[in-house]
C-alpha cells in the first residue's frame, strides 16, 4: 500500500487533504491524524471491517478495545445506550479535551469495535485537525494509538511513518502534539467511576468534579487474563527494544546506582541508556543520555518521554534505565507508562 503523507496547515490545500481523508475512512480506510495526546489511527467506527483493519494495521490484540473520537457532544447518545449524570457533568467539564469515558454500548457500534464488550470508549479530542477529520468522516472514528502494538505512542508523524508506513491509506502531519500520553480513561459502567488509566486528567481533579473515584486495583500490576474494559490494561505497552528497569527512591541514591550500572556496563565494553531530567543531566558521566523533561515543568516529562524512548531502539545499547518521575499532579500517568514500558520491572535503592 502506497501511505499518502499530507502536512496540515490553516490553508485550502489542508482543507482538501482532510476532506479527502473523510472520504478514505467513509470507504472503509485507514488515516493517522494528530490529536492533542498522541497521534491516532483512525477507521470507521461503527464499520467492523475497518476494525479488524485497524487490528491487523498494528498488530493489536482483537479483545484490546478502541476508543470512538467525536467531534458533536450530541454523537454520545448516538453510539450510547446510557449516559449517567456524572458522565455527562465530566463531559461538560473536560469535552472536548484529553478525557475517555466507558459507558454502555448502543446497537450501531460493533463487537469488533469494543473488543467484544458491551461498553465503548468515547473521546471528543480538542485537536481542531483531529475534529474536522472526524466530521469528515462520518463523526464516528475509531482510533488506538498510531503505533505498532507494544511499541512507545506516536508524538509525531516521522513515528507514525516508522510504524505504519504503507500499512494506511493516510497520515496527516500536524506536527508534534500537545501531552505526549494518552487520555485518562474513566469507566462508569460501575457504580463508582474507575480510573482505568490516568492521563492529564488527575485523580484529584476527578474527585473535585465528582466526588468518589477510584483507581482500579490492576493500574499498577501486570495485566492478568481477564478481558480488558480499556486500551492499555492488558498488554504490555510502550516499550523500547532495550529491556527498560525503572531506578526508585532517594534521588542521590538513585544516581548513584545508575552510575554504578552505567560503569559496570562500561567495563564490559557494553553501552547502556539513562533517562533522566534536566534537574540531574549533568549528574552521569558513563552512558547514553537522554533528559525527558524538567521537574518543575512535569508536562515536559510527559510530552517527551515516548520520543525519548524511541530515540533508544537508534541507539546500540544492551539496557535502559530510568529515573522514577513520581511529581506531583502527573506523576501517576507517567510512571503508569513508563511501567508498562519496563514490564513493571523496578531497582528500590
Amino acid at each position: 500500500m502506497n501511505t499518502e503523507i499530507r502536512k496540515i496547515k490553516d490553508d485550502a490545500e489542508s482543507e482538501e487533504a482532510i476532506r479527502r481523508a473523510g472520504e478514505i475512512l467513509k470507504e472503509g480506510g485507514l488515516v493517522a491524524f494528530p490529536t492533542e495526546t498522541v497521534y491516532g489511527l483512525g477507521g470507521n467506527g461503527l464499520d467492523a471491517r475497518a476494525a479488524k483493519k485497524i487490528y491487523a494495521a498494528k498488530g493489536r490484540p482483537s479483545d484490546n478495545p478502541l476508543i470512538i473520537h467525536i467531534a458533536r457532544m450530541e454523537d454520545l447518545d448516538k453510539i450510547t445506550s446510557g449516559v449517567p449524570e456524572k458522565a455527562r457533568r465530566l463531559a461538560e467539564k473536560y469535552w472536548p479535551g484529553p478525557l475517555t469515558m466507558i459507558l454502555p454500548k448502543a446497537d450501531c457500534v460493533p463487537r469488533e469495535t469494543t473488543g467484544g464488550l458491551d461498553s465503548v470508549a468515547v473521546r471528543f479530542p480538542s485537536h481542531k485537525t483531529a475534529q474536522k477529520l472526524i466530521l469528515a468522516g462520518g463523526g464516528f472514528i475509531a482510533a488506538p494509538s498510531a503505533n505498532t502494538s507494544g511499541r512507545p505512542s506516536p508524538t509525531t508523524a516521522e513515528h507514525v511513518i516508522e510504524d505504519l508506513n504503507h500499512a494506511v491509506d493516510m497520515i496527516l502531519d500536524g506536527g508534534q502534539v500537545g501531552i505526549g500520553i494518552e487520555s485518562t480513561i474513566v469507566d462508569f459502567t460501575e457504580e463508582v467511576p474507575i480510573i482505568l488509566r490516568p492521563g492529564y486528567i488527575s485523580l484529584e481533579m476527578l474527585r473535585k468534579e465528582l466526588g468518589e473515584v477510584r483507581m482500579d486495583r490492576g493500574l499498577l500490576k501486570e495485566g492478568d487474563s481477564a478481558r480488558p474494559k480499556a486500551p492499555g490494561m492488558k498488554y504490555r505497552h510502550y516499550a523500547p527494544k532495550a529491556d527498560l528497569t525503572i531506578v526508585e527512591g532517594e534521588t542521590e541514591k538513585v544516581i548513584a546506582k545508575i552510575n554504578e550500572l552505567a560503569q559496570e556496563a562500561q567495563e564490559k565494553g557494553e553501552q547502556i541508556g539513562i533517562i533522566c531530567t534536566r534537574e540531574t543531566l549533568s549528574r552521569y558521566p558513563n552512558g547514553i543520555v537522554k533528559c525527558t523533561g524538567s521537574r518543575e515543568e512535569e508536562e515536559s516529562i510527559a510530552l517527551h518521554l515516548y520520543e525519548v524512548l524511541r530515540d533508544f531502539d537508534k541507539c546500540q545499547v544492551t539496557a535502559i534505565y530510568s529515573e522514577s518521575f513520581n511529581t506531583p499532579r502527573m506523576g501517576q500517568a507517567i510512571m503508569n507508562r513508563l511501567l508498562k514500558a519496563a514490564g513493571h520491572k523496578k531497582i528500590y535503592v
